[in-house]
């Protein structure tokens, strides 16, 4: 099967960006109710309409949430590309829709997403709310789990881009976890069912994205959701759609999740056997904090009145402004930053700094300035 032009053909085109909203989200769903697969399942906490989506008659349940942060998109565009997939007639859609019957909740918190927030309409991160359970969102979330009885959980984030994969400067553009079930960390049968599915995701993603894959921290905690189903004996997926290389917009990222989707479903299609495929898992580079959107090196600043060369880092913060997300390059550290990459990096060789306040970096201040009072950057690169 050629990912590329599967993901080519049923690249959803009406989702584009990081700003993924119910008003985008809604008429598609529509669209793609050919045979009564949608269902109102509830109520956001402003009174927005919650979706499931049923799909296929095949006994292996698959249980699939996005937007449960409502400011993580990119894994919603993945999935409306894998349901168009289903509705494509394909050799391919009909071995799945016989194999599988697939139930989402393609966008959970549609107040978040509106917003462009992690948090609901009450400020509570539903990822924190598995046991409590005190938000309409996680009680439909639970409700349904319940009611379907998945045999596997695909729990769809995004993380951001201070995420490399290992600590040799690639960035993690896709990360996974098999969430724990238990303080220790045991791995029992539910839990390498779906170390199993991340290792035959890694296989493939390798060939696209190598050393671009990360495994997240799987410390326990009952409040997450993962670790909740995990716990419950279902096997459960963590999928972190991170940073590619120029792509703010994460369409790189998007058709790399995609290939995660389809290589996960494969793999579950054509292996009932569980093998243990545990050091696989374990090989996959941990997540680390490694990076910063923009690095500057080798610039001469003023620091309490002593000029010195050092280095210092700006990052990018996503501000819903007319609809529309704007990134702003903001100061966030200024020393030597050992250890530290860069997704845009400059040398300035020695220059020296200067912006309408001084001639020092000011943290938290927009990343507007000069070197050499010659070159200059706005909102942290350089102006053309």
């Amino acid at each position: 099967m050629n990912l590329q032009i599967l993901f080519k053909e049923n690249k959803e085109e009406l989702l584009f960006g990081r700003y993924i909203t119910l008003e985008q989200v809604e008429p598609l769903l529509l669209k793609l109710n050919t045979n009564n697969q949608l269902k109102k399942v509830g109520k956001s906490v402003l009174g927005k309409p919650l979706y499931s989506y049923t799909i296929g008659t095949g006994s292996v349940k698959i249980y699939l949430w996005s937007q449960m942060h409502g400011n993580e998109g990119t894994t919603t565009k993945a999935l409306f590309d894998f349901f168009n997939v289903l509705h494509s007639g394909s050799s391919y859609a009909t071995q799945m829709l016989e194999k599988f019957t697939f139930c989402a909740l393609p966008l959970l918190n549609p107040d978040g997403a509106a917003a462009y927030t992690r948090v609901n309409a009450n400020e509570v991160d539903l990822n924190r709310d598995s046991q409590n359970l005190t938000q309409p969102e996680s009680k439909i979330l639970r409700a349904i789990f319940e009611e379907f009885q998945p045999d596997y959980c695909f729990n769809l984030h995004d993380q951001r881009t201070i995420f490399g994969a290992g600590t040799d400067g690639k960035p993690a553009t896709a990360s996974f976890l098999a969430p724990a079930y238990n303080e220790d960390r045991e791995i029992n049968e539910s839990r390498l069912k779906a170390i199993n599915v991340i290792a035959a995701i890694n296989e493939t993603l390798q060939h696209y994205i190598p050393g671009q894959v990360g495994r997240f921290d799987d410390s326990f905690n009952i409040n997450c959701i993962g670790d909740m189903f995990q716990n419950l004996g279902v096997p459960t997926i963590l999928f972190e759609a991170g940073h590619f290389q120029n792509d703010y917009l994460r369409e790189e990222t998007r058709k790399f999740i995609f290939f995660a989707l389809i290589s996960s479903f494969s793999y579950l299609n054509e292996n009932d056997i569980v093998i243990d495929k545990t050091d696989n898992y374990l090989n996959i580079s941990q997540n680390n904090t490694i990076f910063y959107d923009f690095i500057y090196k080798n610039i001469k600043i003023n620091y309490d009145g002593i000029e010195i060369i050092t280095n210092f880092a700006a990052q990018y913060k996503e501000e819903l402004i007319d609809n529309q997300i704007v990134f702003k390059a903001y100061f966030s550290e200024i020393s030597n930053l050992e250890s530290k990459f860069g997704h845009v990096e400059f040398d300035g060789k020695g220059a020296a700094y200067s912006d309408d306040f001084g001639k020092t970096p000011r943290l938290n201040e927009i990343a507007n300035f000069k070197l050499d009072n010659s070159i200059e950057f706005v909102n942290g690169l350089i102006k053309i």
